[in-house]
């Protein structure tokens, strides 16, 4: 596997989760970066005041203490390992310095050459983590049984790599 990195502009993270138990509120995170090292190791790192739910006050409800409490926790991270047959991605996320180890399903959609000569690769990772397992455990009780917000959160990551050209060495002459 060649070393690569993620090309926000052509790239996506986000997430969904269940509202009142009926629906589904979907956000993202504008600001992230990340990669894939030769050896299969890929790292993720998604900035938390870039959450983007389409409600402003939605938002700072999330960047408050309630959630991910954003002004002392920065960053979410992804840190992990791609399997052989790149159908899974195993690893570590953190989420206000709490660890948990994570699959996530991957489909690799393969490969093209852009305009400009620079080699892409297309993934869709999706996987589901519970967010009171890092410590976000807002929620409000609904008259008709169940919780304002579900536990269960899923991940989605739509992303474009583009593979890194490393500059030939060479050595000056003196």
């Amino acid at each position: 596997m060649k070393r690569m990195t993620i090309d926000s502009a052509h790239s996506e993270v986000g997430f969904k989760v269940k509202h009142l138990m009926i629906s589904t509120v979907k956000g993202n995170f504008s600001t992230f970066g990340g990669g894939v090292q030769e050896d299969g190791s890929v790292f993720v790192d998604m900035n938390i005041n870039s959450i983007n739910t389409g409600n402003v006050d939605r938002d700072n409800h999330l960047k408050s203490a309630d959630f991910f409490t954003s002004e002392e926790n920065h960053t979410i991270t992804f840190a992990g390992k791609m399997s052989e047959d790149m159908t899974t991605v195993t690893g570590s996320v953190t989420i206000k310095g709490i660890t948990k180890e994570i699959e996530f399903n991957t489909e690799y959609n393969g490969m093209s050459v852009d305009p400009w000569g620079n080699t892409k690769h297309g993934w869709e990772i999706t996987g589901t983590i519970n967010r009171n397992d890092f410590g976000l455990t807002w929620n409000a009780p609904l008259e008709t049984g169940g919780v304002l917000v579900s536990e269960n959160v899923i991940l989605t990551m739509d992303i474009q790599m583009m593979e890194v050209v490393e500059e030939p060495v060479t050595e000056s002459a003196e």
